[in-house]
């Protein structure tokens, strides 16, 4: 039997309640928020920090603090993804396919 369309409504509702609810309180308050995955105000202010702590290891000459400035930075810029794993969810374990010799799960 075909979902209604309601249904599949609902569960739309309820996953992005449960993903974003900022977003989704302020779309039903008719003032849409940017979702989760375009919201970049930390990474900005890591990366900012992280240059900083480089361009201070660059200006002392201290290996240290470059190799330091260099390590904040990558962990800066990761924060840009959008498809990152959040804190206290478990990625989603990857689905072999028939093709590979295996059976799908």
């Amino acid at each position: 039997m075909p979902q209604s369309d309601d249904d599949r409504l609902v569960a739309l509702e309820a996953r992005l309640e449960r993903d974003d609810p900022r977003f989704a309180r302020a779309l039903r308050a008719g003032r849409p928020a940017r979702p989760r995955e375009y919201r970049h105000t930390r990474a900005w202010w890591a990366l900012g920090a992280a240059l900083a702590v480089l361009g201070t290891g660059i200006a002392v000459a201290d290996g240290l603090l470059i190799a330091t400035g260099l390590v904040l930075t990558g962990i800066s810029v990761e924060l840009f993804d959008p498809h990152r794993v959040r804190p206290g969810r478990r990625p989603r374990p990857l689905r072999r396919h028939a093709r590979d010799g295996h059976t799908p799960e």
